[in-house]
């Protein structure tokens, strides 16, 4: 591919230091690190000369600001690139200062912003230059590790071993609009193209590939920073008295009843409901192998006060039937969910996963199974809700939470009533009657322990009062989200494997374990009684024989 957007003329560190963060916050630290020269090299100049133009030129002394700074009241530790040294390269120091800051941040429990720069790994340091991409992404690892935030700004250019070591590290990847982004920059490519053309990446060209998360123009990148901080910050579970009551539930759907409403034209779909309940949504994008799929949503949230991060299947794009891609990008969410310690929303509406044969070739079953996998060995809170219809195995791959919610018009099913009626009859038509049967009513799951709560809907449905139905679920969710933050990170893991093992149980399996602890207490006090009854009788023998010989 090649792109003909304009380019922007890359920014001095100084520069974008001034555009992002609070006036006069940023305290340059880390700057002790000495710039080797391990291979003496040496091309039209030394490689010290080149150093020491380099500082003349910019009044520095390597290619990277690193320290802290305020970004909207909110402190965070920086590292930001300066194309003007040596094109922004990252040799021994640059990684070093990179991280070290990284370090910091872990250390403080504070926020990494990164803003990138440059052309890649330092030619004149050779594989040493090269091992700082191992460094850096090091560093990152250990900051996702510890549950610290990490946000990256692509700046142009922004190429080599740069972007592919600790910059592509980050929760949330934005990026300057028209920037040059890639791997390998357009010099470098050109040497094996068959023409003379320089082919290049943009930031658009990226993002629509699901690599990036954000591209906006540099004056709109700040506010987009302290939202994004503002949204990753682990939150405090509610107070008891701060926690909606229970909202009052009316006559549930059954059967194919259930099914028509779950499927209503007019039913509001999880893009509106987050419109309706949340106070702030970004939005992040793609599975990071090349696609993003429109029919998954998810990002960071706000619900009142609480920073949650959001996953929803979308039926306002198609119809609603997620990708491997978009199952993909499912998991991408959870984890970073689980590492910063956010909880989890999921809102589950789909009559099941895009199963084409193409799909089949992208790893669809294995993408659903890490989704099922990674759900259930969360240690964050999680909550789910079914909102519309929950179709096989593409809704259950949101579904592992610690408490799993249902709308009363909502259905859940293991195949479609269309599905079960071909198989069983081989006559789609019987669908209606073969739906009595299925138990995919949020009353019937109520009633097996599938579901924990059913979320009341407005009179006439969900489709009939659309903001009414989104007061009603933020309510439910806000709940379920207070009970579920009170627990410990192992303990709610531990507690959803338990109602996992559960389920399958008989309806009148609590009764029969009621009935042979009944059963064991009566054969206990069976044996109380009789062996009460023998030492009684003992004890008067005992009494009788003695009067007995005193009488004598």
């Amino acid at each position: 591919m090649t792109s003909t957007q304009t380019t922007p003329q890359p920014r001095s560190a100084e520069e974008w230091i001034q555009i992002l963060f609070d006036p006069a916050s940023f305290d340059e630290q880390f700057t002790g690190v000495r710039t080797p020269d391990p291979l003496k090299f040496s091309d039209s100049s030394s490689y010290p000369d080149r150093l020491a133009a380099a500082r003349e030129k910019t009044g520095r002394r390597e290619a990277v600001w690193t320290g802290v700074a305020w970004l909207g009241g909110h402190r965070v530790v920086a590292a930001v690139s300066d194309f003007r040294f040596i094109g922004g390269t990252m040799g021994f120091a640059v990684g070093e200062r990179v991280a070290e800051a990284m370090e910091q941040a872990r250390k403080a429990k504070i926020p990494f912003v990164a803003v990138t720069c440059s052309g890649g790994a330092r030619m004149q340091e050779g594989v040493v230059a090269l091992f700082q991409m191992a460094k850096t992404a090091a560093a990152a690892q250990r900051l996702h590790e510890a549950g610290v935030p990490m946000i990256t700004v692509l700046a142009s250019p922004t190429t080599g071993g740069v972007y592919a070591s600790y910059a592509t590290q980050a929760d949330l990847i934005v990026a300057e609009d028209g920037a040059v982004i890639g791997f390998a920059g357009g010099r470098v490519r050109a040497v094996r193209s068959t023409t003379d053309e320089d082919e290049t990446l943009h930031a658009t060209d990226l993002f629509d590939a699901g690599q990036i998360d954000a591209v906006l123009p540099s004056e709109g990148i700040r506010p987009f920073l302290i939202r994004a901080v503002r949204m990753m910050i682990r939150p405090t579970p509610p107070a008891k008295d701060a926690v909606p009551p229970p909202v009052p539930l009316g006559v549930a759907a059954s059967g194919w009843d259930a099914v028509q409403a779950a499927r209503h034209p007019e039913r509001p779909r999880a893009g509106q409901y987050l419109v309706m309940m949340l106070a702030d949504f970004i939005p992040i994008r793609g599975d990071r192998a090349g696609t993003d799929d429109p029919a998954l949503t998810a990002g960071f949230g706000r619900i009142d006060e609480i920073n949650v991060v959001c996953i929803a299947q979308d039926r306002t794009h198609g119809d609603g039937r997620v990708t491997p891609a978009g199952y993909r990008k499912a998991r991408r969410a959870m984890q970073i969910a689980n590492r910063l310690d956010l909880p989890l929303i999921t809102l589950v509406d789909t009559p099941g996963a895009s199963d084409s044969l193409a799909d089949e070739k992208h790893g669809l079953a294995g993408a659903i199974s890490d989704c099922l996998a990674t759900m259930a060995a969360a240690t964050n809170p999680t909550v789910s809700a079914v909102i519309g219809e929950g179709g096989s195995g593409g809704a259950l791959a949101l579904s592992v939470a610690d408490r799993l919610l249902m709308q009363q018009n909502a259905i859940y099913a293991v195949t479609s009533p269309e599905g079960a009626a071909a198989i069983l009859y081989r006559d789609r038509d019987r669908a209606p009657e073969v739906a009595d049967h299925l138990g995919i009513t949020a009353t019937d799951l109520k009633k097996l322990g599938v579901i924990d709560t059913i979320v009341p809907e407005p009179p006439g449905g969900a489709h009939d009062e659309p903001r009414a139905a989104a007061n009603m679920l933020a309510q439910e969710l806000k709940r379920a989200l207070a009970q579920s933050m009170r627990g410990r990170g192992s303990a709610r893991r531990r507690q959803r494997e338990k109602r996992l093992h559960r389920l399958g149980r008989t309806r009148f399996a609590p009764l029969r374990d009621a009935a042979d602890l009944l059963a064991g207490v009566s054969e206990l006090a069976v044996h109380a009684l009789d062996s009460g009854r023998q030492l009684l009788e003992n004890r008067l023998r005992g009494g009788n024989d003695h009067s007995s010989d005193g009488d004598a």
